[in-house]
């Protein structure tokens, strides 16, 4: 996004309200996200937000969604933390 910034410091700005509305619909609905493929997970899920990957993990027990990563998609497939202390 710092490069978007640069350029167009407003749409940067608007990109980052719509990343972040992206992350607050999961407290209403954890599981809104697909699996991520590179998984073998059930709880490791992802929304895109083009070209942006944000990778959580569903906590049920604790009724929480940890997010792991926000990744921009052109940097590969993304290293997942397997153990993630809140």
């Amino acid at each position: 996004m710092t490069y978007i910034a640069r350029n167009n410091p407003v749409i940067a700005e608007k990109f980052g309200f719509r990343l972040m509305s992206s992350v607050e619909s999961l407290a209403n609905f954890p599981e809104l996200g697909r699996l991520v493929p590179e998984e073998q997970d059930q709880n490791v899920r992802e929304i895109v937000v083009r070209p942006y990957r944000i990778i959580y993990r569903l906590l049920a027990d604790r009724q929480t969604v940890a997010i792991a990563r926000i990744w921009h998609g052109a940097r590969g497939e993304p290293e997942i933390p397997g153990h993630l202390d809140f």
